[in-house]
């Protein structure tokens, strides 16, 4: 009954077409080679890359749970689908814990919000499957992929929700908490705590307002996402050099940061294992612990709400999470946020 991965993500959105367009002109996303049966009053899409599996549903009807998801969150993660060695197992353990069964029969249980989880079988299939049925997720894309495994979750949860919803995770899921602090940024701060399960393929950042600080930008998420949810996913690359040079000729925005970053890196770092000045250029932070270094850098959120974005991290040795680069990425949101309010 364990969770071992995660076999897909399902995204509702107004325009499953228009997104799944984005993520494949953009990010070179494939669609499945076998699409889903069309369902009355939905359209879904499929795509992958790597190991990395989708499902981008919107719904035609303002009536459908898929629409008034939309209509209350904005597009957005609404399922984590996890892969178990036994899903009923898994489902039960979760039941026991105090999960809230949406649809046992689809193996669905309420998660963070609005934010549900799926417990589905994990054994290996095509990347061409469909990962709403009992499957894995199926092996890399072949022919230039440069995006290889979802390297975990972002999601923002209400003050003083954090610690439940870890305790929800070790009991209910099965995971271990793995890291955690508090985290200032100016006048506003925030703690997180990382869980992960026994596999570590399945990696949640739970994230929440320091409320005794100045409002920021968790307060800002949870008040336009209406309540918790996912505020990014982070796509790991083996050479984020050469996807951002792909994805920024596709058309694909992301934060800068102040050149000053770059200046402090050597006395902070020594040596990098991606050249200073092509980090520079590419505007990518770069941090590192015991195991190595990791790299990393965010998507300017397209989002009319402007809470969801994407992460590109490529990991040379590093299992943290870039805990000293979150200043130089908040103050990069802030800039965009204060630019879109002109």
């Amino acid at each position: 009954m364990t969770v071992t991965t995660i076999t897909h993500i399902e995204y509702h959105c107004a325009d499953a077409a228009q997104s799944a367009t984005d993520l494949v002109t953009g990010f070179g996303f494939a669609p499945d080679a076998r699409q889903p049966e069309p369902r009355p009053g939905l359209h879904s899409v499929h795509l992958h890359q790597g190991t990395i599996r989708l499902r981008l549903t919107s719904a035609a009807q303002p009536a459908h749970p898929v629409a008034r998801f939309v209509e209350r969150h904005g597009d957005g993660v609404a399922v984590i689908a996890l892969g178990c060695t036994d899903p009923a197992a898994s489902l039960e353990r979760a039941v026991r814990h105090g999960a809230r069964v949406l649809d046992r029969d689809a193996g669905l249980v309420a998660g963070f919000g609005d934010l549900a989880l799926r417990f589905v079988a994990d054994a290996p299939a095509d990347p061409g499957a469909d990962p709403g049925a009992d499957s894995g997720a199926g092996p890399a894309a072949p022919g230039g992929a440069l995006l290889d495994v979802l390297d975990h979750i972002a999601i923002c949860v209400p003050a003083g929700e954090l610690a439940a919803a870890v305790r929800f995770c070790e009991a209910a899921l099965g995971f271990h908490r793995i890291f955690g602090e508090h985290i200032e940024v100016g006048a506003q701060a925030m703690d997180s705590s990382v869980v992960q399960s026994g596999s570590a393929a399945v990696t949640f950042t739970l994230i929440e307002p320091d409320t005794a600080r100045q409002p920021g930008q968790i307060d800002a998420f949870l008040d336009a996402h209406e309540g918790p949810g996912v505020q990014h996913l982070a796509f790991r690359t083996h050479d984020i050099a050469a996807a951002l040079r792909t994805f920024r000729g596709n058309g694909v925005e992301f934060l800068t940061t102040p050149s000053a970053y770059y200046d402090g890196l050597a006395e902070r770092l020594g040596g990098t294992a991606i050249p200073v000045d092509v980090l520079r250029e590419l505007d990518v932070l770069v941090d590192q612990d015991h195991g190595g270094q990791l790299f990393q850098i965010f998507t300017r959120s397209v989002h009319p709400r402007r809470t969801f974005f994407l992460e590109l991290i490529e990991r040379q040795g590093a299992g943290t999470f870039g805990t000293a680069n979150i200043k130089a990425l908040y103050e990069a949101v802030e800039r965009q946020n204060a630019a879109a309010a002109l």
